[in-house]
């Protein structure tokens, strides 16, 4: 079963991944012609992506090939997370960086990875506010005056954790080379799919907290 598309009797979801939570106006036109003809809903997710509901399992295929077609990407298994940003500078006053470039950089770092094991979630955010939940992520990079935090081991739910700070004030390229330790990490540790708030307390784990 693919992921991106939740199976009921008829019908059934595709989720469209927007880095950054952007929407670009060629895929925001199509979708309104897509739901106007096939009667669909649009769910914009607490992950920032579309997810249109409703979708008749006949036309599925089409309905993905015309936003395909536009640049879409989808939800599927051992896709490297999107990270959750703010809207951050120049948008927000309070933005210390421009969140949706540095979202476009990591995603680019870890562009041909091949397989990322879930449940990992990232986000980013432009300041201390820290608006898009990066301290109750698996991974969450926090902009400063004098670099990046990073945090590991966040989690929502029923039972939130705060992650744990395991870098302080560093740079791009320390804060990139983070993510990728983390993410070995928990591929190393996890079979199918594991929050990184489980890891922890692994005697293994790479990084103290500061």
């Amino acid at each position: 079963m693919n992921p991106a598309t939740d199976i009921t009797t008829e019908t059934e979801h595709i989720t469209v991944l927007l880095p950054a939570g952007r929407l670009p106006l060629a895929i925001m036109d199509e979708v309104h012609q897509l739901t106007v003809r096939y009667g669909l809903e649009v769910y914009l997710t607490t992950l920032q992506n579309l997810r249109l509901l409703n979708v008749p399992k006949t036309a599925t295929t089409e309905i993905r090939a015309r936003l395909a077609a536009l640049g879409a990407e989808f939800k599927a298994p051992g896709r490297f997370p999107i990270p959750r940003a703010c809207v951050g500078g120049p948008h927000c006053n309070l933005g210390l960086i421009d969140t949706k470039a540095v979202s476009a950089r990591i995603l680019a770092r870890f562009a041909d990875r091949g397989h990322t094991k879930a449940k990992l979630k990232l986000a980013l955010s432009g300041c201390i506010l820290s608006c898009s939940g990066t301290r109750t992520s698996d991974i969450g990079i926090v902009a400063t005056r004098n670099g990046y935090d990073v945090y590991a081991g966040g989690k929502g739910g029923p039972a939130p954790k705060i992650g744990r700070r395991i870098k302080k004030e560093v740079t791009e390229a320390e804060m990139l080379a983070a993510i990728e330790t983390l993410i070995d990490f928990h591929d190393r540790k996890t079979g199918t799919k594991q929050r990184m708030a489980k890891l922890l307390g692994d005697p293994d784990f790479p990084f103290a907290e500061v």
